[in-house]
């Protein structure tokens, strides 16, 4: 008889596979990007420092308690405080996927962007698996000052745009923060295509109809 794998054994498998697609695809390059899931008792798998999403080892994933306290396999991201400051303000939320993808970041850098929401309904999918897209202000890498701007930004949204970064995006299920993830990308990469053309995004009307 097969045996049941364990939901951590599931979970680092999955965190592998979604990092290998986003990867391939173009959605994050060299060691950039990062991925975490919470188990059902709390802990949290990420991956490591240092890593490509496109050769995560299983075994290797960095793993803290429920207390967010490493406790065993590679050295975290020096970014895992932008995840755990998700999961405080997202307690609904058991994923998080931050990358520096392309079409996002440039538009993190625009200087007349809605600090309020960066990107315009384009599209119902849009409005579906992202919703409102604030902007969180510039940080250096690893400043844990960002935490406290990214905790004030979630509060109200489960998918943030950091300036001169890129998103960061919490969702029910890896999957669901994988593909809203990707959504915004490519919401990103038609914002940047349409600057300069008179554009009709959703009504707030619409907009509104999409979350009843």
């Amino acid at each position: 008889m097969t045996a049941v794998l364990s939901e951590e054994t599931r979970t680092r498998d999955a965190i592998v596979a979604v990092g290998k697609s986003l990867f391939e695809r173009g959605l994050t390059f060299g060691s950039t990007g990062n991925i975490s899931v919470r188990l059902s008792t709390g802990e949290m798998l990420m991956t490591p420092t240092n890593a490509s999403l496109g050769a995560l080892d299983p075994a290797r994933l960095s793993r803290f308690s429920a207390e967010g306290v490493h406790t065993a396999g590679d050295t975290p991201t020096k970014e895992a405080f932008l995840h755990q400051c998700m999961y405080c303000k997202r307690p609904e939320h058991a994923a998080v996927v931050h990358l520096h993808s392309t079409h996002s970041v440039a538009v993190s850098i625009l200087a007349d962007v809605d600090p309020e929401d960066a990107l315009p309904p384009l599209t119902a999918y849009y409005v579906m698996r992202v919703g409102a897209l604030p902007l969180v202000p510039y940080f250096p890498p690893g400043d844990t000052a960002l935490a406290e701007a990214v905790a004030l930004k979630a509060e109200k949204s489960h998918a943030v745009l950091l300036a001169n970064h890129g998103p960061v995006v919490a969702g029910r299920t890896l999957a669901d923060a994988q593909y809203a993830t990707e959504e915004l990308e490519e919401t990103a990469k038609l914002f940047l295509l349409l600057r300069g053309s008179a554009i009709r995004p959703l009504s707030d009307e619409q907009r509104r109809a999409l979350r009843r």
